[in-house]
This record gives structure tokens, C-alpha cells and sequence, in this order.
């Protein structure tokens, strides 16, 4: 008996060994890929197509399979809701809501227009045309947390035009589960139904839930159940409106994004969220069938329309309303791909029998496809972006001239003598020890807020990645002293000691690390010292304690200026 068929026998009728073989091969292609350097979700969803019918066929319940697919949506977009803060959505309020309409809409009519000229029939070129238009919220807000740009301009704009894309595919949720019968009515009992969906979650938000979660924050363990019941409620409310469970469970996330406890509740519910992320991806490699030749180079097309044609008309819509050409092209690359929702969006078309085998294939393998490109695109944004940048300054130039908003403050009188890369938290500790010695610093950060604030107080500084050689070629290195970073990437560290040494061998370059074989690394790469946050935390408390002990009164002293910086 083969080693297929003995794991076949073995996981038949056995759900918690299904599951169980699924993260033990997706744990042993993730130490692979993470051997490589690879991102984790191309990973599970290989796991997936090696357990599946295209596999070794270990794992046949295809319904299981889906029911394990949307139940962990339910758990990731609650996780993603989370968080979502709809108040630091308020600067790119116009783009997020009128970009993100504007997007939908062309993109549908051109995935709509391209899928009748690849032959599918009307009713089909319509879904098609929709999988196209949505992007995927879980998969984008991983990458972005993954690699710290949640903060950042782009990352905003792509969390409002997502936000916005999740708004309309719950219309359409709401539509296409009828089949081909489409009606006024229809769309007008949908808009009402999500109408109530939502402001129940506004005012349970607002008036009920901030006093239960005082109560359930007592004890640890409460705060986690209660907010699982918010899920399930929001979840058998919308199965009971007709829409997805996975809807009901975004907007739960949503209702408790604002609450003081959010980041209690982010900490909990992080494990689960990781864990069903592998589900999730494991089983969408799962439900991959084989597919014909001539569907085979249709399915091509679709893909390259959705990495291709969808960012253009991206960051095309983003440059219109008056963001440079960096903050689109990252904006336009992050979103493409397919949703997690286009599985949920032809399940009920495809039951119905009003699209085929064929097509529901197609859209689960542009999804699977689309996915993993989007976790290479973004890892290697950079680099993509400086190869496109002469391109994308001869567009910049064609559109019409807008006011943009100035997110730097260079003035060319002052002497600089340290670059900051990083003001939040301990950053702000060292800009405020820098300015009591009287060197002139300039900041460097990807967070808007904290550039405007800076931008208020006359403050050298430039919104940006340290990683962005564009950003880099703005400082003067001929007579800068020193350059810290206070961001824990290793990749990033090391692109800045080459850049600023091979500018200047006498800056003193002090870099930040996470771990001891990091700090190595960059010591052996040229940083003059590297900044381990627990090590040095540790030798601090070392020496406060030793203060306390001589003066009472010194941690009530030290107290008020740690609150002053926990508040920045």
C-alpha cells in the first residue's frame, strides 16, 4: 500500500485528522519556503494541492473542504475588521469612497467586456466580471501588518478602497445568490438588508458593547469569549439576512475596531487568525480540479487583466485625485488580486447550475494564482517600483496638475547632523535627547500623522521608506554625523549600511535589531552599533531598580515621562 493511499485510509471520516494532516504539511513547506526567504502563503496553498484531488488525493470531503474554507474566512475577516480604524480612514475619505466605486466599476466592465470576448456566455461574463473587481481584504491587510505599512499613506488608501469594495460585494453577495434573476426589488430588498446589518453593528458598537467589554475586561479569558459571541451573533445575523457569515463576521470586527480594548482583543484573536489563515489557503489549494488546454489559456488572460490591467486603472484613479506617483503605484500594486469572497460569490451559481464546472474552476485557480503573485509583488515593491519610476514620471506629468499635499520639510539653511529613520515610541526618546543637545535632526517616517505633526512644529522631515532609494538620494551624506534606525527589518538595515556607506564611510550608522544572529549580521556588514530593545531594556530596569532603592520616590518621578511617551 502506498504512502498516499495509508494517509487516505488514515484521515477518512476523521475532520480533526483532516485538519491535522493539512497543518503538518503546511508547517513542513513553510520551513521550506522560509529556508528560501519565501513568503508563507504561496506555502499552504501548495500544501493544499498536494493533498487534493490534483494531489495525491489524500484529502476527497469536498464538502468539508469549503465548510473549513468559510468558516476560516469567518475567523480572518473578523480578525481583519479588527484592524480596520474608519477614523484614520477619514483623510482619504473622497479616494477610498469615490476611487473605490470608480474602480469597481471599470474594472467590471472591462473583466465583463474581456470574459464575452474569451467566448463565456452573459451570465457568466457577469461574475467574472465582479470576481475581477474585488481585491482581497484578508490577504492584503496580512502583507501590509506583515511588513509594517498599515500606517502608511498607500496603506490607508488601499484599507478605504477595500472597505468600500467589501460594502459593494455584499450587494452583490446579496444579487447573484438568486441566479440569473435579476430585479429592481432585488437590489432594493439587498441594500435594505445590509442597511440593517450595518446599523446594527453602528449602534451595538456605540451604546451596548463598550459596557459590556468594561465588565468582560476584568478577566482575560471573558474579553476572548465575548468577543467570539459578537462574532457568531453578527455571523447568524447575516446568515439570517442572507448574506454570508463571513460578512456578519467582518462587520463584528468593525463594531469592536474602536473600542479601548481592541488591542487586548487583536492579541487574542491573532493565533486563531494565523491559524485559519492556513486553513484557509490550504483548502483553496484543495478545491483546484483540473482544468482543459483552452480554458487553461483563458484563465491566463483573466490573471494577467487582474496583475496588470486592474493596478493600472488603480493608480491611474489614485493619481487623479492628487497623490504622487509612489503612493499610487504601491496602492495600484497591493490590490492586485482576486477576493477570498469570489469563492462565496459563485458557490450559490454554481450549485444553481447557472455557471459551469469549467468557470468555477477558473475563478479558483485566478484566485490561487493572484494570491501568491501579490505576496511577491509586495515583498519586492521597492525594487518593482524604482524599475517602473521613469514610466510612471511621464504619466505623473500628463495628468492634470493637482495641489498635493507636501509630506516633507527640507530646509536648505539648516546643517543637518543626525537622520532619524523612525520617531514612534523610542525614536521619540532619542529625537527628544537629540534636541536637548542641540543637533539638528531630520526624521524620516512612513506615517503620515507623525510627518504632519512634525510638519506643524517647523521640523526637518520626509515621508518615506528607508528602503526607497528616491527617499535616500534627499539626504546629504557629505557632512551627516550619524544615522539611527530605529525599524527592526533586517533587509531594510541592510540596504541602508551599504547606501550609506558607500556615500560616507564616516557616518556612524546605529541600526535596530530583534534578534542576537541579526545584530551579528549588521555588525559584520559595517553598523558602527546595533540597538537590541531587550537586552537594553533589561540593563535599564537593572539600573532604575538600583535608583528605587536609594530614592522612593524615583519611579513615581520616572512614571510621568514614560506615560508622555506611551501617548506619542
Amino acid at each position: 500500500m502506498g504512502f498516499a493511499n495509508v494517509l487516505s485510509e488514515l484521515v477518512s471520516n476523521s475532520l480533526l485528522t483532516e485538519i491535522g494532516i493539512i497543518l503538518i504539511f503546511a508547517t513542513i513547506l513553510a520551513f521550506v519556503v522560509r529556508m528560501f526567504k519565501q513568503p508563507l502563503v504561496p506555502a499552504y496553498i501548495l500544501a493544499g494541492l498536494i493533498l487534493g484531488p490534483l494531489g495525491l488525493g489524500i484529502i476527497k470531503d469536498s464538502e468539508s473542504i469549503r465548510t473549513l474554507s468559510e468558516f476560516g474566512i469567518a475567523f480572518l475577516l473578523f480578525a481583519v475588521g479588527l484592524e480596520i480604524d474608519v477614523k484614520k480612514l477619514k483623510e482619504i475619505g473622497l479616494t477610498a469612497s469615490l476611487g473605490g466605486l470608480l474602480q469597481v466599476a471599470f474594472v467590471f466592465f472591462a473583466g465583463f467586456y474581456i470574459a464575452l470576448r474569451l467566448g463565456f456566455a452573459q451570465f457568466e461574463a457577469i461574475v467574472l466580471g465582479f470576481v475581477l473587481a474585488f481585491s482581497s481584504t484578508m490577504v492584503v491587510i496580512k502583507l501590509l501588518s506583515d511588513t509594517e505599512q498599515l500606517d502608511t499613506l498607500h496603506g490607508r488608501i488601499v484599507l478605504g478602497i477595500l472597505l468600500v469594495q467589501d460594502l459593494i460585494i455584499i450587494l452583490v453577495l446579496s444579487i447573484l445568490s438568486n441566479g440569473t434573476q435579476i430585479s429592481t426589488s432585488l437590489v432594493f430588498a439587498a441594500l435594505l438588508r445590509g442597511l440593517i446589518l450595518f446599523i446594527t453593528a453602528f449602534l451595538a458598537g456605540k451604546y451596548i458593547f463598550p459596557h459590556i467589554f468594561k465588565f468582560a475586561a476584568r478577566a482575560k479569558e471573558l474579553l476572548f469569549l465575548t468577543s467570539l459571541t459578537v462574532l457568531f451573533i453578527f455571523a447568524i445575523l447575516a446568515h439570517f439576512l442572507n448574506f454570508s457569515v463571513a460578512i456578519g463576521a467582518f462587520i463584528a470586527g468593525i463594531s469592536l475596531a474602536s473600542l479601548p480594548y481592541h488591542h487586548d482583543i487583536v492579541g487574542r484573536v491573532n493565533p486563531l487568525k494565523s491559524f485559519f489563515a492556513t486553513i484557509f489557503f490550504a483548502s483553496l489549494g484543495m478545491q483546484l480540479t483540473a482544468i482543459s488546454s483552452t480554458f487553461m489559456i483563458k484563465a491566463l488572460y483573466l490573471i494577467l487583466a487582474v496583475i496588470i490591467l486592474k493596478p493600472i486603472i488603480i493608480y491611474i484613479i489614485v493619481t487623479l485625485f492628487g497623490y504622487e506617483k509612489r503612493t499610487s503605484f504601491f496602492s495600484g500594486l497591493s490590490l492586485g488580486q482576486t477576493s477570498e469572497f469570489s469563492l462565496i460569490l459563485i458557490v450559490m451559481p454554481f450549485i444553481m447550475g447557472v455557471i459551469s464546472q469549467e468557470v468555477f474552476s477558473i475563478v479558483i485557480l485566478i484566485t490561487i494564482v493572484t494570491m501568491i503573485l501579490t505576496s511577491y509583488l509586495i515583498e519586492f515593491q521597492y525594487p518593482i517600483y524604482l524599475f517602473f519610476s521613469p514610466v510612471l514620471s511621464f504619466i505623473e506629468k500628463l495628468a492634470p496638475k493637482r495641489k498635493r499635499e507636501s509630506l516633507e520639510y527640507t530646509p536648505k539653511s539648516h546643517k543637518i547632523d543626525v537622520i532619524l529613520i523612525g520617531k514612534h515610541r523610542m525614536g521619540s526618546i532619542f529625537f527628544e535627547a537629540l534636541s536637548k543637545l542641540k543637533k539638528k535632526v531630520m526624521i524620516i517616517d512612513h506615517n503620515p500623522d507623525v510627518i504632519r505633526k512634525l510638519l506643524e512644529g517647523k521640523i526637518p522631515c520626509i515621508y518615506g521608506n528607508m528602503s526607497n532609494r528616491e527617499v535616500l538620494d534627499k539626504i546629504k551624506t557629505r557632512n551627516l554625523k550619524t544615522i539611527i534606525s530605529t525599524v527592526p527589518s533586517l533587509q531594510d538595515n541592510l540596504y541602508l549600511i551599504k547606501y550609506i556607506k558607500d556615500k560616507n564611510k564616516k557616518t556612524n550608522v546605529i541600526l535596530t535589531a530583534n534578534h542576537i544572529h541579526e545584530a551579528r549580521l549588521l555588525y559584520n556588514k559595517g553598523a558602527d552599533y546595533v540597538i537590541l530593545p531587550h537586552i537594553l531594556s533589561g540593563e535599564k530596569v537593572a539600573t532604575m531598580i538600583r535608583k528605587s532603592l536609594k530614592n522612593k520616590k524615583y519611579f513615581q518621578n520616572t512614571k510621568k515621562d514614560h506615560i508622555k511617551h506611551l501617548d506619542e
